[in-house]
């Protein structure tokens, strides 16, 4: 009897620690106090959260978004990267103080939302050798696939309710893109996606075609819990409205999406071609170049194609010449014998671009800095420096790339070029320029991978080193190859 109350009690206190936990597990999280963490909760993709290459930090709208909130109050933002289609049952138990995920509002009584920050519509896209979808009635009968959890896969239920003989299909994926990338190869014939989503996979799949819109445009917003702490969703609110109400939410969308529709799909076709065919001769020396500068050789080789479509021997009317276009004046600067050698041509056009980022002051934030040393590379320094005074002088922000892509044009203005030493420059190519520059440098990013010589020749050291001891403890008995 004894033993048997033994063991009734010791059951009932497990019983009572568990409920315990899971109470304090699910608990609202308290509002983050300078020194603690506002825990985030987002998924993989280009505008929510993508880890930097070789050390950069991540990158993302809405990671960017966040962080100048968790400046604000003062703490550090620590994201959870999970499934998309986890995000709602994880933040209702509380695994984090909100979600920021390129979401749109339900009408669902467990969560609350912020006031939307941007908004994005749901658009068909297929294959251009699939047939085109007229209307809406043509997906009858036909197999249509969203990402799971998204807000397409819930619209296209919606709409099966209208079109009864509509296949919905949910597309498990890491990121966004992955549902691109299948449409891109034929595994999938009709999509439905994120128009903001499809912007930046056109540059990497142009074989994609866009169809129609479904709905409205929607409201994208931050996810809270119903019953989080309400400060911090009050805090929330007012930063979303501060941020609508100055340049902040502009400037982040121009970053992220502002240089999506400069070039055509013929041009995107004829770049991704010439990275397989033409880059492979020319791709060891920018990666040289990288060693000298510590540029990303694919800057590197987005600037040379936008100069030159990687041809060492373009000549200009107006004499620059060479792969990456250098004047005579400017090649004779940076020690450059040969303009149409192409090594000389890179590593003076990759020596140029440091120096022109160096003369941007440093309260220029990255990647802004790097954005208007290419500007300054197109129209010249002293253009480019009367520029960031035609800045001041209208109340633009000369630090912010975002502002003097509008000041830039201002150069071919009588009433600007007139007053200034430099004379009159064409700052609207520049603008141009610059944001292919970035175009080509995102579809490079996506197809070849970075170049990190310290990693390889680690990896070969360590290699080495245990070759070495295998032959020392009776291995092989061969001696260690040497690289």
């Amino acid at each position: 009897m004894i033993a048997r109350l033994k063991r009734h009690f010791w059951a009932v206190l497990a019983v009572g620690l568990l409920l315990q936990f899971l109470t304090t597990f699910n608990r609202p999280l308290p509002f983050p106090t300078p020194g603690q963490e506002l825990v985030v909760l987002t998924h993989a993709g280009p505008l929510t959260y993508e880890a930097g290459e070789a050390g950069a930090p991540p990158s993302g709208l809405e990671h960017d978004l966040i962080q100048m909130f968790a400046e604000e109050l003062g703490v550090t933002a620590r994201f959870k990267v999970v499934p998309r289609h986890e995000i709602r049952e994880r933040l209702a138990r509380h695994q984090g103080h909100l979600a920021a995920g390129w979401l749109t509002p339900t009408p669902d009584p467990e969560f609350r939302y912020s006031p939307p920050h941007l908004e994005s519509s749901d658009v068909l896209v297929r294959h251009e050798a699939s047939l085109p979808v007229r209307s809406l009635e043509n997906l009858n009968g036909q197999v249509v696939v969203a990402n799971k959890g998204s807000r397409q896969y819930r619209a296209l239920l919606q709409l099966k309710e209208q079109l009864p003989d509509l296949q919905v299909e949910e597309f498990h994926s890491e990121t966004p893109l992955d549902l691109l990338e299948a449409l891109a190869n034929r595994e999938v014939e009709v999509a439905l996606v994120d128009k903001a989503i499809l912007d930046i996979g056109l540059n990497f799949y142009p074989m994609l075609q866009p169809g129609l819109e479904l709905g409205e445009p929607q409201p994208i917003a931050w996810l809270f819990p119903a019953d989080g702490n309400p400060e911090l969703y009050d805090r929330a609110r007012a930063f979303i409205d501060k941020a609508r109400q100055g340049p902040a939410l502009a400037q982040l969308r121009d970053r992220y999406l502002g240089h999506l529709e400069r070039l055509r799909q013929m041009d995107v076709v004829a770049f991704i071609d010439r990275i397989s065919t033409v880059l492979p001769r020319y791709r060891a020396l920018f990666k040289e170049a990288q060693l000298e500068t510590d540029i990303d050789w694919r800057l590197l080789a987005a600037l040379a194609y936008q100069e030159s479509h990687w041809d060492p021997l373009n000549t200009s009317p107006t004499g620059v010449r060479g792969m990456m276009m250098l004047t005579e004046e400017t090649a004779d600067r940076l020690g450059v014998s040969n303009r149409l050698d192409p090594r000389e041509s890179i590593l003076g056009g990759a020596r140029y671009v440091v120096m022109l980022r160096d003369q941007v002051p440093e309260s220029t934030p990255e990647p802004d800095r790097t954005w208007m040393a290419l500007a300054a590379y197109n129209i010249g320094p002293g253009h480019f420096n009367a520029a960031r005074g035609i800045a001041r002088q209208v109340k633009a922000d000369p630090d912010s790339w975002y502002e003097m892509k509008k000041v830039l044009p201002l150069l071919a203005r009588p009433q600007y070029y007139q007053r200034l030493k430099s004379g009159r420059a064409r700052g609207g190519e520049a603008v141009v320029m610059v944001e292919n520059v970035r175009m080509f440098y995102d579809i490079l990013q996506r197809h070849e991978p970075p170049y990190r010589p310290l990693s390889g020749l680690r990896a070969a050291s360590e290699g080495e080193n245990a070759e070495k001891q295998r032959a020392g403890s009776g291995g092989t008995g061969l001696k260690p190859r040497r690289p």
